[in-house]
């Protein structure tokens, strides 16, 4: 063990990152993307984890949380992660809150395995030496040849052996563009790549179930959010009435999210970015056996890639495009998806991850 444990300061930054280019899903459009970063340190070590949520964050961070961190051992991750927790009681725990303790949570998980000099997935426990990925993007705003190069790089150049596009922005004007996008990535793709698709809620309980009956030649064997997270009913509505499994869960915050969504889809997807850091996600892992589900780690592979080496019911991760730009272009470390899997470095402690001070400066904004 390297030196004093006692985390003696919370170093906080934010950096924006333009999409490379204009993207949007079924509901939402969007041009850029903020990290919130935060590095603790203990004894020699400086721990890394971040957010992909709002600068607003850094200020929680500051104002709320570091009162609770700092000071605190880092090798007793639960306890601090239940101080800031029980320190935010009274401001809401989904959104802003829940993402600034996952930020500070990452962080200090990563502190721990370094100061243990163990990479996270041993201190954690592998369950698994592979992590399965998906390649996720396909985004509403992409033509046709932007589409096909796509799938063919994840396809072709990565050997990931399926992938993900995303729907549901058309229903009302051209109702056919959907299906013509499943047919082009199904075309691209062949027949042994499984095909995922993403309506972000975008549609109603009926346009669901029809949407899916309609593509059934082209076997989807995903089918994410086809109407809002927060139609229980209708989710599993449409989970019983379609062939392809059906996901949701990017939007829970706590532990009772999933708890309450459980009996409703085939798989919960759980961000650990989102839902309050690794020990939070953990515990929804956990709730996912109890109701007999696998978990999918919602986008952020490299923060995820150790955490989901630790349990037994992962089916994937999804392997964002955004994402992935970033992680590659800002940190050193970040893991490829050989043979459509993440391998959790064993040659690094922690995450395996360091920030590139020069690649990320110019996105700084504080």
């Amino acid at each position: 063990m390297s030196g004093e444990t006692s985390v003696r300061d919370l170093a906080v930054s934010v950096y924006v990152v333009p999409t490379d280019q204009p993207e949007a899903d079924g509901t939402l459009e969007w041009s850029r993307t903020t990290l919130v970063v935060v590095q603790p340190t203990a004894g020699d070590r400086t721990g890394l984890g971040w957010t992909y949520g709002p600068a607003a964050c850094a200020d929680l961070v500051d104002d709320v949380l570091r009162d609770v961190v700092v000071g605190s051992d880092a090798l007793d991750v639960p306890a601090a992660w239940t101080g800031m927790i029980r320190q935010c009681r009274n401001l809401g725990r989904p959104g802003v809150v829940s993402m600034a303790v996952a930020a500070v949570d990452i962080a200090l998980w990563d502190l721990k395995a370094k100061l243990l000099d163990l990479p996270l997935c041993r201190l954690l426990g592998q369950a698994r030496a592979d992590v399965p990925v998906y390649g996720s993007g396909g985004f509403t705003t992409y033509d046709e040849p932007t589409l096909v190069r796509q799938l063919e790089h994840w396809v072709g150049e990565l050997g990931i052996p399926r992938v993900k596009i995303k729907i549901g922005e058309s229903w009302g004007s051209r109702p056919d563009r959907d299906l013509a996008r499943i047919a082009t990535a199904r075309k691209t793709i062949g027949p042994d790549t499984e095909l995922y698709v993403d309506a972000n809620g975008g549609y109603t309980r009926g346009q669901a179930v029809r949407m899916a009956a309609a593509w059934d030649e082209h076997d989807v064997r995903w089918f994410e959010e086809p109407v809002s997270s927060d139609d229980l009913v209708g989710l599993a509505q449409i989970r019983d009435r379609v062939f392809p499994d059906v996901a949701a869960g990017e939007y829970g915050y706590d532990i009772a999210y999933f708890e309450r969504m459980s009996p409703a889809v085939d798989c919960l997807q759980a961000d650990v970015t989102r839902c309050a850091g690794i020990t939070e996600w953990l515990r929804v892992a956990a709730v996912a056996a109890g109701h007999g589900l696998e978990v999918s780690g919602h986008c952020a592979p490299n923060l995820h890639a150790h955490a989901a080496a630790a349990i037994p019911n992962l089916r994937h991760l999804e392997y964002f495009h955004d994402h992935v730009r970033i992680e590659n272009l800002l940190f050193d470390g970040a893991l490829p998806p050989t043979g459509g899997a993440m391998h959790p470095d064993q040659g690094r402690p922690g995450l395996g991850l360091v920030l590139d001070p020069s690649a990320a400066e110019p996105y700084r904004r504080r």
